[in-house]
């Protein structure tokens, strides 16, 4: 893993998940890492145990102390003849690594029952850690912004992941004398390939992708040349009209304002998801066009593709990054020059995020000409998703782990916490990436068994009443299979804690509960096979404690399929489910295969199943 270089003149330090208050893995190897000058040599002290390392030409050092019990506070401390550096009431314990997009960032003040909880939140033994976002093209060491480690309290646990602290409050109660460590690296939006490590990106996308990447870190213009093909071939699938090549042979109409679409008083715009193109001209000297110049357009919400001259000059996606882009004097001429640049918004408002003061043009001797007036839009009919380009902010492949989890080194960890997908949702191989990510978790940690607990999608959108094919049962099933080929993982269900009408539904009390039951080795009920018996289909499910039950008579959402599905009466049969034959032709059967099930079946400890589906045999 080519790691980014730290500065040539590193002090002393620990790595970014190692300071005060902070947590160590127990009954494992500790490794304590951090960066010093090449060469140095060091005394690393755990308390009263000693070990001994050197910093290698990169600056960086690796101590390792033997397997300890929980327990502490130590003081952690690294030395060298002419300097030091101590963490302390460090404690040694279970480190837990939540990660994923908006359901496992969304904070415990947004939680269900946040005040009572509020009430009990003060633990000096669990301690909190919350990884600043960031992207970067390649594994970083240190994190983007300072972050340490905090106990949690009334005041630090509102922010902090709900399901994650949930989770970790009931562990705690199962072993209330083991110290805690959360580390909360999410990011709301995101998509798996984001999180990805180099090694999974490489075997997954492809080593055109990962050259392309390694071109854009080089030299984006380049990069972005070349992605522009691919780009230009989708949009001919949408449009036959290509606004960059010729502008005037669409109608444009003049742009009210630099701001958001809802805000900016036009009807057209207001509300709208899709494309909208926005066209500028801007007149350079001959001199100015020869010194090439950055063009700056602010946030834009969602991603955009522009152009100078019909010339293709960036390519991003997402909702904070400015967009500056270095476009060479070969791309200008003296005198009108067309900025063009197309907008999509996927979800929300959209547009030019302004002010109109951050839109300009810096020439290469510093000046600037402002573009925050005199645009011109044209909607166009377009609908489809773009391809998007592999340093994509919230897609790109990687540029988030390398920011946000690569950082953490080789800390030692009881295991991940997973819930993602919702971005995933519609796209095929989700169970690809997902054992990608996991290879990618236990190659980092150097833990080959390193447990990960994986968050089945809650429900979300209209039930349906007929059977339906749906992207979050598809997922849902992707994320099961992963899961059952992947020793040391656990699938936990939360399909029935979702909302109809809020992707975020906000009872992460028992899905913390659902995730310190499977950490403890009690998932809940898996579906693992399918067999007839007679015209009937006997499904099989391991995890299940007690029986199974449901609460309102048979269970529902059993669908038999062949060319097609349909809806099955079913029976409980101890931990099976007897799925009853109706004479016609059944190749395999699901269940709860849609995006917002209406499910019933449950084991004595109230987990639950998330949708499958499986060949019968």
């Amino acid at each position: 893993m080519a790691f980014a270089p730290l500065p040539a003149a590193a002090q002393l330090a620990f790595a970014p998940a190692i300071g005060d208050h902070g947590v160590l893995q127990r009954d494992k190897p500790i490794i304590v890492e951090g960066a010093a000058p090449p060469g140095t040599r060091l005394t690393v002290t755990l308390g009263d145990t000693i070990a001994q390392a050197r910093a290698g030409k990169d600056g960086r050092w690796r101590a390792t102390f033997p397997a300890m019990k929980a327990g502490g506070p130590y003081l952690l401390r690294a030395a060298t003849p002419n300097a030091a550096v101590a963490a302390t009431n460090v404690m040694v314990g279970d480190v837990w690594l939540c990660s994923g997009q908006s359901n496992m960032e969304l904070p415990v003040r947004r939680a269900l029952d946040f005040d009572n909880q509020m009430n009990s939140a003060a633990d000096p033994m669990l301690r909190l850690l919350t990884v600043p976002k960031a992207t970067a093209t390649r594994p970083q060491r240190v994190f983007a912004e300072p972050a340490g480690w905090q106990a949690s309290t009334r005041d630090t646990a509102p922010e902090f992941s709900a399901a994650c602290w949930y989770m970790a409050r009931e562990l705690r109660k199962a072993e209330p004398t083991v110290a805690i460590g959360l580390i909360d690296a999410t990011w709301g939006g995101t998509a798996i390939r984001a999180w990805l490590d180099p090694v999974a990106t490489r075997a997954i996308y492809g080593a055109d992708e990962a050259a392309l990447l390694e071109t854009y870190d080089r030299d984006p213009l380049v990069a972005n040349t070349q992605f522009a093909p691919r780009w230009i071939e989708w949009w001919r699938t949408q449009e036959t009209v290509e606004p960059w090549r010729t502008p005037d042979a669409v109608t444009w109409s003049p742009v009210p304002g630099i701001g958001p679409w809802d805000t900016i008083g036009e009807a057209p715009l207001r509300g709208l998801t899709g494309w909208v193109w926005f066209r500028r001209t801007v007149t350079l000297t001959a001199e100015q066009a020869r010194g090439g110049a950055t063009v700056s357009l602010g946030i834009i919400d969602d991603g955009d593709q522009a152009f100078v001259n019909g010339q293709p000059v960036g390519n991003s996606f997402g909702w904070s990054n400015p967009r500056d882009y270095k476009v060479p004097g070969s791309y200008w001429k003296a005198g009108a020059n067309e900025i063009v640049v197309a907008v999509w918004n996927s979800y929300g408002t959209g547009g030019f995020m302004g002010p109109a003061e951050r839109l300009k043009l810096t020439l290469s001797d510093g000046s600037t000409i402002p573009l925050g007036d005199q645009w011109r839009y044209w909607i166009s009919a377009a609908k489809g998703t773009p391809p998007r380009p592999p340093w994509d902010m919230i897609a790109g492949l990687g540029l988030i782990g390398n920011a946000m989890v690569a950082p953490l080194g080789g800390i030692g960890l009881r295991g991940v916490a997973w819930y993602q997908g919702e971005s995933d949702a519609g796209q095929t191989g989700y169970d690809v990436r997902l054992r990608g990510l996991i290879d990618g978790y236990r190659r980092q940690s150097g833990d080959p068994a390193l447990p990960v607990l994986v968050v089945g999608l809650a429900g979300y959108g209209a039930p349906g009443a007929i059977p339906v094919e749906s992207g979050w049962g598809r997922l849902r099933d992707e994320q099961r299979r992963a899961v059952a080929a992947t020793p040391g993982t656990a699938l936990v269900s939360a399909i029935d804690l979702g909302s109809r009408t809020d992707i975020h539904p906000g009872d992460k009390n028992e899905l913390g509960k659902r995730l310190a039951r499977a950490a403890l080795g009690k998932p809940g009920p898996q579906a693992v096979s399918a067999r007839r018996d007679g015209t009937d289909v006997v499904i099989s499910f391991r995890g299940v404690e007690g029986a199974l039950t449901s609460w309102s008579g048979a269970p529902i959402g059993f669908e038999l399929c062949a060319q097609s599905c349909r809806f099955a009466a079913a029976r409980i049969e101890g931990g099976s489910v007897r799925v009853l034959g109706d004479g016609q032709a059944v190749t395999r059967v699901r269940y709860a295969w849609a995006d917002m099930p209406v499910v019933n079946l449950y084991d004595a400890a109230n987990m639950t199943p998330t949708s499958f589906e499986l060949a019968v045999d």
